[in-house]
Formats: C-alpha cells, structure tokens, sequence
C-alpha cells in the first residue's frame, strides 16, 4: 500500500487526540479519512477542522465501538461513499484508575467494552473490505499493554487483551493479504485521563508523531511487517 493517495481509512475515536494526529497525517497524503465519534457534532467538527488541510476527504459519522451494529453501520457506509474499506485504526479507548477496592462494575465493564470489545466490534464490521482491498489494520494499545501498574487493573487488562488480540488476528489474516500491527505508546500528549494539554507536555508524544507512524507503516513494502510497535518519549523529566 505504498501509494496511498485516495485510499480510504476508518479510524474510530478519531475527533481529537491521537486519532485526529492520525486522521491528519493521513489527509495529506491525499486519503480518503472517515472518523468516528461517539458524538456526531464532535465528529462534524473535526471534519471540519480537517478539511482544511486541503488535502483528502473526510466524513464524520456517530458509532459508539461498544455497539456493534453501529460499527456495522459505520463500516457499511464508508464502503457506500468511497468503495472500500483500505485501513482500519482502532483508536477508540478510554481509561478508569484506582485501586481494584474502588473500582466499580460500571468502570470495569465500560473499559473493556470500549478498549478491547469495541476493537473486535470495529474489526469484524470491516473485515469483508479489507479481505477484498488486502487492507491493513492498527491497533492503538498502550505501553500498559505490557506493563502493570498500581491503579491500572481495568486499563491493563484491556490494553494486555489487546495487545494479545492485535498480534492474534495478525496471524489469521496475513494469508488474506491483510496487515495488522499494534501500536504501544507511552505518555502522549492528548486529554486521556483528564488531562489538558500544554507546553509542559512537550516532552511527551505528539499525537502527530503516532501520524507519521501510521504513514511510514502503510507506505512500508508489503513483504515486511512491524507486527508490534512500542513507542516512548526520548526524553521523559527526571523523577
């Protein structure tokens, strides 16, 4: 997939953060980028701040991953609009911390519903596009995904599901001639967990350097595969 203008691109989760850094890397290639949301004016607006780039095209469609109807749905009409389905970014997640006393069902059940269970959701409604286009999935894991902390019960079992799951389908579809990687990132830049970014958030990835990640991925040739990919700041402060 080294030439990637017009190809299309879903990328869930992609209104803000690390899915709006990739969904903009993709755009100036000249992609096709549908994001979705779980609000359809947070969509809209996103779209519109990517079509700016004067680059692509870009659609935003309301689909919560934890539904997979609505991720049929949301598949079902980028395949309508543009033909094909040529990427797939499951970025959508979310994170609870505490310790597991207060932890609560509804944390729980709402972060492997979104984290792990809204990536089956979102691979399964693509799947017969990408079979057809001999597409390329990414997942967006965590460095969480290997490494346990205190505080992180819910998030890393999603993130350590994940990661088993990406690297799983990995071995189903290659034979389909799809591609699929994880990708594991540590501190980013975005407003995860409440946070809101800054210029003391300099030292962390940007969300456009996970971009440029994806874009070196896909235009990578086709006979090798980064299967997983861990990513870390250069420079993280001095404890």
């Amino acid at each position: 997939m080294q030439e990637l203008k017009n190809k299309v691109a879903l990328i869930t989760g992609g209104s803000k953060g690390i899915g709006f850094g990739v969904a903009e890397a993709l755009m100036q290639q000249g992609m096709r980028v549908a994001i979705t949301s779980r609000s359809q004016q947070a969509a809209d607006q996103a779209v519109a701040l990517l079509s700016k780039t004067g680059k692509g095209e870009a659609l935003g469609i309301a689909a919560d991953v934890r539904n997979g109807e609505a991720q049929q749905k949301a598949a079902d009409l980028v395949v309508s609009k543009w033909g094909s389905v040529d990427v797939l970014i499951a970025n959508a997640g979310l994170g609870y911390f505490g310790s597991i006393e207060t932890l609560t069902t509804a944390d729980w059940n709402e972060t492997i519903d979104t984290n792990l269970t809204g990536v089956f959701h979102s691979v399964k409604a693509c799947l017969p596009a990408l079979k057809k286009s001999k597409g390329y999935i990414i997942t967006m894991a965590s460095l969480a995904g290997t490494n346990f902390f205190a505080g992180g019960s819910a998030y890393n079992a999603s993130k350590f599901g994940l990661v088993g799951f990406t690297q799983a389908i990995m071995l189903d579809l290659r034979n389909h001639g799809i591609k699929v990687t994880t990708i594991m990132p540590g501190s980013v830049a975005t407003h995860f967990n409440n946070n809101q970014p800054s210029p003391e958030d300099a030292w962390k990835i940007q969300p456009e350097d996970l971009g440029q990640i994806v874009v070196d991925l896909l235009k990578m040739n086709p006979r090798t595969l980064p299967s997983k990919i861990e990513v870390r700041p250069s420079l993280p402060p001095h404890p």
